[in-house]
């Protein structure tokens, strides 16, 4: 490694200035705001399907209305995540959080079925995916640059603490949802209580806008003068970092489609009712969320592929175990902890993500490569109502599932091995140097091998 690395321990300050410790708060709150949008079809907008959809298309269309966001998100990865590394972060996340706030608001008003008929639907599943768009350059662009204000030997402890929201957005949606539905009744909710969330995610957008236009700006990382291009990632230099990313991150969303999309549905097979399947799932997400932070700070003395492989071994040997658990319908006392336990070995795994997918690229690329990989690893996951049905006749409905469990857990260990080391002292360097040092130091030992091997 370079003089450069050794010596940039010493070159950040020990107190961040207004802008940086704002742009980490932003990202933490902001993240939450970010997977409101995320989980309100999947929890609040449920129970309101028979007004919107129409008699007997609830099943169907919920699940389109899921796919309809995560589909859009590579594409806002791809697109905003170029934007900000050319444009600026702060700029770019301005602009996806106002597209976000407006999808959000435009669904809260939407008329229902009885009004429009189908279009209610169809309108709803365009805002869905331009949201996702939104969404995915939201993250795209204000994680990496909380990333870079982040201090070097806390990097993955603060990374825990932004992606430990998703979890809380996850509880907080579920137990407002349980919470109006228990208050209004299941006919005046599904009328109009639903658009409450809705509203109330959409201002939340909308407050986090005018905190970064007030308060955060870009750091000042050292950037080529010519951006790389995308081949770049797929086939250049960084390329055997962002498949193995990929790999990884899609393991990851296997394992997430599971314990957060599938799970509620399985415990109301199970005979839970669906206001207590949805403590449940707000409950365990409780306890994800903290553990999360505590794996990201793991991360920072472990090191980023040490940690991110025992994680998946944990999901490998526990995930099953617990799943089928579970499902045997041990009573709602003990699917509280079983269901807490399963999101703890399996998904908690995403703490130190943020810190490692922005230590794989430099500045010139570290927003696509982000945005790309962490979303297009998220299409074949999402996909499964389309391709779960036909493995759960072939193997049965549960195996097919824990086949799932499996599958996701062997891709997150195969990934985080496939992917470099980033040890505990590597990854305490300013994160440029991370990203462009220990390229340098591959490619480096990759050459020695080779001349070795002739």
């Amino acid at each position: 490694m370079s003089e450069n690395f050794h010596a940039a321990y010493t070159t950040q300050p020990r107190r961040l200035p207004p802008a940086g410790r704002s742009a980490l708060k932003a990202g933490v709150v902001g993240n939450w705001v970010d997977n409101l949008h995320v989980f309100l079809p999947a929890l609040a907008l449920i129970p309101a399907l028979p007004t919107l959809a129409g008699p007997g298309a609830q099943l169907g269309s919920g699940a389109m209305v899921v796919v309809a966001m995560l589909l859009g998100r590579p594409v806002g990865g791809l697109v905003f995540g170029r934007l900000s590394d050319r444009l600026g972060r702060t700029a770019t996340t301005l602009w996806a959080i106002a597209g976000t706030a407006m999808c959000t608001g435009l669904i809260a008003i939407m008329p229902g079925y009885e009004v429009l008929g189908i279009w209610t639907m169809i309108f709803i599943l365009v805002l869905r995916f331009i949201g996702g768009v939104f969404v995915a350059g939201e993250y795209s662009a204000a994680i990496p640059l909380a990333m870079e204000w982040s201090p070097n030997h806390r990097r993955s402890t603060a990374s825990g603490g932004i992606l430990s929201m998703a979890p809380w957005a996850q509880a907080s949606v579920a137990f407002g949802t349980a919470g109006l539905l228990a208050l209004l009744g299941t006919e005046a909710y599904a009328q109009w209580g639903w658009r409450i969330l809705f509203g109330a995610a959409a201002l939340a957008s909308a407050a986090m806008f005018v905190y970064y236009w007030r308060h955060v700006a870009d750091q000042q990382v050292p950037k080529k003068a010519t951006a790389e291009p995308l081949s770049a990632l797929l086939t250049g230099a960084y390329a055997q970092r962002f498949w193995a990313a990929f790999i990884m991150m899609t393991g990851l969303w296997l394992l997430t489609q599971v314990t957060v999309l599938i799970l509620p549905s399985q415990l109301i097979g199970a005979g839970v009712l669906e206001d207590h399947a949805a403590i449940v799932m707000g409950i365990a997400s409780v306890f994800q969320a903290v553990a999360m932070v505590v794996a990201g700070a793991c991360a920072d003395v472990l090191g980023r592929r040490r940690l991110l492989v025992i994680w998946g071994v944990i999901a490998l040997v526990c995930g099953p175990l617990l799943y089928s658990a579970i499902i045997s319908g041990p009573g709602t006392a003990f699917m509280f902890m079983l269901a807490a336990g399963l999101q703890i070995t399996t998904v908690a795994a995403y703490g130190p993500v943020a810190a490692y997918l922005s230590e794989l690229f430099p500045a010139s690329l570290r927003s696509a490569g982000y945005g790309s990989t962490y979303s297009f690893s998220l299409v074949l996951p999402s996909l499964y109502p389309f391709y779960l049905p036909a493995a759960q006749q072939l193997l049965g409905d549960q195996p097919a599932i824990i086949g799932m469990l499996i599958l996701g857990a062997l891709l997150l260990i195969s990934g985080a091995m496939l992917g470099p080391k980033l040890h505990a002292v590597t990854v305490r360097a300013p994160l440029e140097h991370v990203a462009t040092d220990s390229v340098q130091a591959s490619r480096t030992n990759l050459l020695e091998t080779t001349v070795r091997s002739q």
